[in-house]
């Protein structure tokens, strides 16, 4: 019998089981499909089963994140495609919480892909400036040209998101972010 060696095993698993929720958001936010976001991670974790050896050391998340961002990109420019319909979409309910959410999911489905991931990264995962470069391979430069592009094309799309209508609750000076460098 040979002696058990560490194959590193029981380490991915516990990354996987604390980490895969949270990947998982992000990866639907980048891509706006629940499904899509499944298959997406669960390639992402292959990926980095492979990788582990030399990985784990580093910061297996970031590596996961880099990932479901490019894939994200690469799927998008194989299929892209317009889907058309007879009827506009239904109208938002009253609910101004999940109207801005649901503003705010189909206005990040118009953005580019790569857009799309500079604003998640930097604001729903809330990395820097130079994190964000390093998970997209690009440099921070562009990452800030990309997210000035977006927050434009977000405040064009949808206006509502630049302004908040709810009552004030004594913060009259708060900003949303999206009205910064109009």
């Amino acid at each position: 019998m040979a002696p058990k060696g560490d194959d590193g095993r029981d380490g991915y698993l516990a990354f996987v089981e604390s980490h895969q929720h949270r990947l998982l958001r992000a990866a639907y936010l980048i891509c706006g499909n629940q499904h899509q976001a499944e298959d997406l991670l669960q390639d992402a974790l292959l990926k980095l089963a492979l990788r582990w050896g030399s990985v784990r050391n580093a910061d297996p998340s970031a590596y996961v994140r880099a990932i479901l961002y490019r894939d994200s990109v690469s799927w998008w420019r194989r299929r892209r495609r317009e889907w058309l319909s007879a009827a506009p979409p239904d109208q938002v309910a009253h609910d101004r919480d999940g109207a801005l959410r649901l503003t705010l999911h189909d206005a990040l489905g118009l953005l580019p892909p790569r857009q799309r991931a500079v604003l998640v990264l930097r604001y729903y995962e809330d990395l820097t400036e130079v994190a964000t470069a390093e998970a997209l391979g690009v440099t921070v430069g562009t990452v800030k040209s990309q997210c000035h592009a977006a927050l434009r094309r977000l405040r064009e799309v949808a206006p509502d998101l630049a302004r908040d209508t709810r009552p004030s609750q004594g913060s009259a000076g708060l900003a949303s972010g999206l009205e910064v460098n109009p």
